[in-house]
This record gives C-alpha cells, structure tokens and sequence, in this order.
C-alpha cells in the first residue's frame, strides 16, 4: 500500500551515550570509519501532540483490534531467503547507500554484540510471524543479492508508476540482476533529484508487481523517494516541519543518522519491505475488501513507534545525548526510527521497544 505518513510531533529527553570511532571494511573491502554509539539507561518520553494538518487522513487504527479486520487471502508470502536487488537511481552519495545498506542488512543481523536489542532483526521478527496456506513463514533471512546503479537517468527525472517498471527492465536487461521469481525483491530508490508521480501529494513510497508486457516478468518491487529537497516535512516528518509548526513550540526532530531526507526513506523502506513480504502479489495480508486498495500491515500501525501510541501519542521512543531520536538498534552502531507493524498473534501493533 503506498506509504503517506500522518505522523505525530514528538519530544524526547536525553540519555548517556559513548561516541567511539571504528575502522571496518565494507563490502568492497575498502576500510571505512563507523561511528559506534553505546547507550546506557536511556529515557523514555511520550508527549501527546497536534496532528501534522497538511497531510491527508491516515488509515490510522492507533493499537487497537476492535475494526481491524485483517485477513489472508490464500496467496504466497515470501517464504524463502529474500533477495534484495537494489537499483540506485540518480546520483546517490556513498555515505548515504552505506546508511540505507546498514538498515537493510540489519534485519537479519541477530548477533546481540552487532545490533543490541531493541534491533531491526528484532523489529522484523514481527513480519516474519505472517504465513502462507502451508503454514511457512515469512523469512528471516534477508540479504542484498545485488546492486545497479543508474547515473544517467535513463527514464528521465520524472518517473510514473508505469515508467518505475522500465526501471527495473532495464536493470534486468543490462544482466546486473538475475529474473528472481521466487526469492527477489527489487528495490528502486530515487535521488532527491528525481519526481515520481503522486510523490509528496499523495505517496512517499509505494509496492506492486511488473506487469510481463513491462519488463518481462512478474516480479514484485518497491519504490521509495528521498524527500531531502523535494517535501521533507511530508516524507520525512517529523525530522523536518511545514513552516506553519516552525513557531510557538518545539522545533523538529534530530534524525537519528543526521540525514533528514535518508533517515525519512528508512521507515518508508521499511514499512514497504514488510508489506511487500506479506502481500507480494496483492492476494495475500491485508484489510478490506479491494485488492486495488488494500490496508496493509504497515498502513495499520502507521505513525506509531513505542508503547502508549494513538489517541494523539506517538509512543515512547529514546534520545540520546547528541540529541537524536531512535526506536531500534542496527549494525555498525546505527540508531533508526522505524514504524512499529501490525502483529497476527498480539491482534495489535508491536515492536521491539516495547514496555510491556
């Protein structure tokens, strides 16, 4: 379901932190310094808020079960090891495809001294509870099977839903990506450069499938857009606000990486991934009764992030002493602010910071 976040203004207090600076090699063997950030007894702060009013109504059901009536629909889920094949559209920074990649490859980073808990592999154990009509689960295993870069925007820099699908073939057809029917999931992420049609109005990420006559196949993917520069007080709220909010109260959030528009994409790309592993196909998770429009299990918990959220809260969350807000643990000492996901055992949404 395209993502169009209705999220609440929070304020957090501080916590302790140890800021020490670490050599490792990244995936091309080149050695890179890593900011590792140790917290101890961290506070929690759950303000309630005005609603941002520039957004469109959310499909907000705030924790509760009562009229959510979520149902499988007997299609697939992804049950195997899920392949992430990333296509990199524009002109994207190093430092920033280093911080969607530690995300990415977090979720299955169980090793409690890499990604301490609460953690974005504890954070997708969530998703992984959904099952197709075998009973198989979605799975834990996630890993970035691929990368292509396309520099030259070689559909322009405006791109349509149908257009975002000749991105994907022409990734397909230069044979960087194989046609991953069973395992893959195809990642496009815009620059900040680059428009999408809807982007800002009315969506700040969205999944589907390609049609065959597009690129080929049936393959099922995702777009996500950086909002830096375009509408981050939309897209990456509430780590930017609109004008309107800039006085006569407490100013935005410090995003947890300092990168407003990148931090923004994170929870959009996460919210996506979940979806799409649990509805691949639109005939599986969601809510309602048109498959055109589903509610989905990231729509449902949308805008919440720690215990106590709805009714106006967005939930406990944590700041640390530099003043940058976070939720959940990744590799390389990473700190991220993810949305929590609906939970098929718990009827509500959930999440790994949560206080009871």
């Amino acid at each position: 379901m395209p993502l169009f976040p209705n999220l609440l203004f929070f304020l957090f207090l501080l916590i302790g932190v140890c800021n020490c600076r670490t050599a490792t090699k990244n995936e091309e063997g080149h050695m890179q310094m890593q900011t590792q950030t140790l917290n101890t007894n961290p506070t929690l702060f759950n303000p309630q808020v005005p609603p941002l009013r520039t957004l469109s109504s959310s499909k907000r059901f705030e924790g509760s079960s009562e009229f959510v009536k979520l149902k499988y629909h007997m299609g697939p889920v992804l049950s195997s090891p899920i392949n992430i094949y990333l296509i990199w559209y524009g002109k994207w920074p190093q430092s920033q495809k280093l911080l969607i990649k530690d995300f990415l490859l977090s979720i299955s980073a169980s090793d409690r001294r890499a990604a301490p808990s609460p953690s974005v592999s504890d954070w997708w154990q969530t998703v992984s509870l959904y099952t197709d009509q075998t009973g198989a689960n979605i799975s834990r295993s996630v890993s970035i099977a691929g990368e292509y870069s396309d520099l030259l925007y070689s559909h322009g820099t405006h791109l349509t839903r149908l257009s975002v699908q000749e991105v994907i073939a022409t990734a397909v057809r230069a044979k960087p990506f194989p046609v991953d029917h069973r395992n893959g999931i195809y990642l496009i992420l815009t620059a900040e450069d680059v428009t999408m049609e809807d982007f800002c109005r009315a969506v700040c990420g969205f999944h589907y499938f390609t049609f065959p006559s597009k690129v080929g196949y049936t393959l099922p993917y995702a777009w996500v857009g950086n909002s830096g520069k375009q509408c981050p007080e939309v897209c990456a709220y509430p780590f930017a606000v609109p004008g309107y909010m800039g006085g006569g109260g407490p100013g935005h959030l410090t995003p947890p990486n300092g990168d407003v528009g990148v931090d923004g994409m994170i929870s959009v790309i996460g919210h996506e991934l979940a979806e799409l592993s649990s509805n691949p196909l639109v005939n599986a998770w969601y809510a309602g009764e048109d498959p055109t429009a589903p509610t989905e299990i990231g729509d449902l918990c949308e805008g919440l992030y720690g215990t106590g959220g709805g009714g106006g809260y967005i939930g406990s969350v944590m700041k640390d002493g530099e003043g940058r807000t976070f939720n959940i643990n990744g590799r390389n000492g990473r700190k991220f602010l993810v949305q929590w996901i609906w939970s098929p055992v718990l009827k509500a949404c959930a999440g790994p910071n949560a206080l009871d």
